[in-house]
């Protein structure tokens, strides 16, 4: 199977897609060929993955395929792929029956590890409770680090770091908080009628985020 990772959150709303579409334009800019997968039936991210990256962006789902059937989809759309970015959906352990049909489910499936994106909005050192029920819930599901969404200053990325710290987990970076990468949303999933801006999204994740790590698991 190609190498590659799973962009995941605790809840929607965390700014996965932002994250995840951002990670995809840039590896895509900077050379390198990245194969997108979306979990489960959704068929809009999978457009804009399609743009970004010049290549089909697959379905991942295991409420409506088999595991077996899974795993040959990622094998085979990622063969020649530099790496592969799998966007989760909800939040990591939400499936049809608990977490059956989850991303942490197709993470396991696929033995991929989970880069989880989280809202650090008005929140600092609490961010080690929620973390660490994330991190120590499902051992089977390895979380590999973390992106602070909505970070408000230098200095709470550095309370944020801590908590990361005192954690052994990895800490990848950030995006800011800033009133252009926000994204609407409605009934079927986010809005890109309006689109955010793109460029501006990637410049953050290259100054930001440990991209060439990622690029390492």
């Amino acid at each position: 199977m190609g190498r590659g990772f799973v962009i995941a959150a605790p809840n929607s709303g965390s700014g996965k897609t932002t994250v995840a579409r951002g990670l995809m334009a840039l590896f895509t800019l900077k050379g390198y060929r990245v194969q997108p997968f979306k979990c489960g039936p959704d068929y809009i991210d999978t457009k804009f993955h399609a743009a970004v990256c010049g290549r089909p962006s697959i379905n991942l789902d295991t409420f409506m395929a088999t595991p077996e059937h899974v795993r040959e989809l990622y094998d085979h759309y990622g063969k020649d792929a530099d790496v592969c970015v799998v966007e989760s959906m909800m939040g990591l352990f939400d499936g049809y029956d608990r977490d059956k049909g989850s991303s942490a489910e197709i993470a396991r499936v696929l033995d991929l590890p989970v880069v989880l994106v989280v809202d650090a909005k008005s929140a600092a050192y609490s961010m080690a409770a929620l973390l660490s029920g994330f991190i120590n819930f499902r051992k089977d599901v390895h979380i590999s680090g973390v992106i602070f969404n909505r970070v408000g200053s230098a200095r709470h990325f550095v309370m944020l770091q801590q908590v990361c710290d005192d954690l052994g987990v990895d800490c990848y970076g950030y995006l800011p908080k800033k009133a252009e990468l926000e994204q609407g949303s409605r009934y079927l999933g986010l809005d890109f009628s309006e689109k955010p801006e793109s460029q501006l999204l990637v410049e953050l994740l290259e100054k930001n985020v440990a991209w060439q790590r990622l690029l390492e698991l």
